[in-house]
């Protein structure tokens, strides 16, 4: 899993291109930061829909969390917030997707 940057949003400008600074998907998956203010920007530049797992590491009463999966369609764009509920042991999110041609992403954090 490759590790993805987290890009912070300035309070001066609050412009941020995304598409421009996004990075291709990779094959085995991404990590992120999570947090509050923190989301995954994924531009699915290809002719199906993709579909991205977020893995949820906790449970409940004993119980597994189940992981939500966000369906982005075929050319379009998806906001996906990155909750601490998805910290994992090494204190990132584990992001994986159903495919990853033509598909970018960036974490992005707005400012408080």
């Amino acid at each position: 899993m490759a590790d993805l940057t987290t890009t912070k949003i300035s309070v001066a400008t609050g412009i941020l291109d995304l598409a421009a600074q996004a990075t291709a998907a990779a094959v085995g998956g991404d990590t992120a930061e999570v947090g509050p203010r923190r989301f995954l920007y994924v531009n699915n530049g290809s002719g199906s829909s993709l579909t991205v797992t977020l893995a949820t590491p906790g449970t409940v009463s004993g119980l597994a969390v189940a992981d939500p999966t966000y369906v982005i369609a075929a050319g379009k764009m998806g906001l996906i917030p990155l909750a601490a509920v998805f910290r994992g042991t090494t204190g990132r999110a584990a992001i994986t997707y159903s495919a990853v041609t033509t598909v970018t992403v960036r974490p992005f954090e707005l400012p408080a």
